[in-house]
């Protein structure tokens, strides 16, 4: 089912999803799927999660929109509650993560004017994916993304990912970087996992430099990689975070999270959303939290992760194209020595939902309510595609 009425930005459709419960969907000729992307690591509690349809179903007959003239109870609730499980300070809310980082991106460039630099710039990574607003598809590192929006905007440098030296040679030559901003580990870019005491080094950098430290947790926040956020595996405490995706299971919120130097920037009149924190998206995302925190998804997601990537790299031992099994909890990537777009179809053909980035890369994101029976099915549709398209 398509329509001329729609742009189109996503290319032809795989199918019409029309159904979900847990981690199964079916689409609109009965066919069921199993789902190992959860929406692009969006529903981390499944589908039809009955603490988030009721939490839902409550808000919209009491209230779906004031405006933020008026106090919120669920957002004053829901701000508390990840200020309580990240140790930051404060929290501003958005409706995506496109929007979060461009928060971030303002708050960096408010920084750098207070400290009087010309032009404020932030340090971002090869590599990245921050968005598609002007400024986040600036400062993410994929020409594909850029190409045909040029002039871009102005205030970034660029370094490799997981290199702490290269930032420190850059910081030298470039006395206008205020700001780091950098995914925990790269979705976009192929679950690229940093070395785990590359955010402690970064902690430590930007306290040696005066910047501020911004991690992008738009999707490896929310318990995916099995911690509520990815920075509590390093023991640190950021200047900035951000997240959207996981956060309301499915319904549309961002944040931005500020703590130290960072969370006293945004004053009134600084930053604003006419939908940001509504009554409505922060009822889902308060259900969502605290299912994630009280209930030990994020224990879960690890869980899950452990067994999923053990399992591939045992059945995957033998098998020449693949190149390596990565991740952490629920974000894992298996990356193959050539494209591989085609096993997205191949995969929906046996009933699972996957998905392939930076060409070659397979990007499973399961949901953390997948039972391990669940999980090795998906092992067991998965690995026989890889193998058969490994003799191509």
């Amino acid at each position: 089912m398509t329509t001329e009425a729609l742009m189109n930005t996503y290319g032809p459709r795989a199918a019409t999803l029309v159904k979900g419960e847990g981690a199964w969907l079916w689409d609109d000729r009965g066919n069921r799927y199993l789902d190992g992307l959860s929406g692009i690591a969006v529903c981390g509690l499944g589908h039809s999660h009955p603490a988030i349809a009721a939490a839902v179903t409550q808000q919209a007959s009491e209230l779906t929109h004031c405006s933020n003239f008026f106090a919120i109870p669920n957002q004053q609730a829901l701000a508390d509650k990840l200020c309580d499980v990240s140790g930051m300070s404060n929290v501003f809310f958005g409706n995506s993560g496109a929007e979060a980082n461009e928060a971030a991106i303002k708050m960096a460039r408010l920084y750098g004017n207070k400290l009087g630099i010309k032009l404020p710039t932030i340090l971002v990574m090869d590599n990245a994916f921050h968005g598609r607003t002007l400024a986040t598809l600036t400062a993410s590192g994929s020409r594909k993304v850029q190409a045909g929006f040029e002039p871009l905007v102005r205030g970034f440098a660029r370094g490799p990912f997981n290199d702490i030296q290269a930032l420190k040679t850059i910081g030298d030559n470039n006395p206008d970087i205020c700001a780091v901003f950098v995914e925990p580990i790269q979705g976009e870019g192929g679950i690229r996992v940093a070395d785990n005491n590359y955010l402690s080094q970064l902690r430590e950098l930007c306290d040696q430099r005066g910047w501020l430290l911004m991690l992008d947790e738009v999707q490896t926040g929310n318990g995916r990689t099995g911690k509520y956020f990815c920075y509590q595996h390093s023991g640190i405490v950021p200047d900035v975070v951000t997240t959207s995706k996981g956060l309301g299971n499915g319904v549309p919120i961002g944040a931005i999270l500020a703590s130290g130097k960072a969370a006293g920037l945004m004053q009134p009149g600084n930053h604003g959303s006419t939908f940001g924190g509504n009554p409505l998206s922060c009822a889902a995302a308060l259900a969502a939290v605290t299912e994630i925190v009280d209930g030990g998804l994020d224990k879960r997601a690890a869980e899950l992760g452990d067994r999923i990537i053990n399992n591939l790299q045992t059945e995957l031992a033998d098998t020449d194209h693949v190149l390596e099994i990565r991740g952490r909890g629920c974000m894992i990537g298996i990356e193959l020595d050539k494209p591989c777009k085609s096993l997205f179809m191949a995969a929906m053909e046996k009933g699972l939902i996957i998905n392939v980035t930076a060409d070659s890369v397979i990007r499973l994101l399961p949901p953390f309510v997948m039972t391990s029976n669940q999980a090795d099915q998906l092992v067991d549709i998965l690995v026989p595609l890889i193998k058969d398209f490994d003799k191509d």
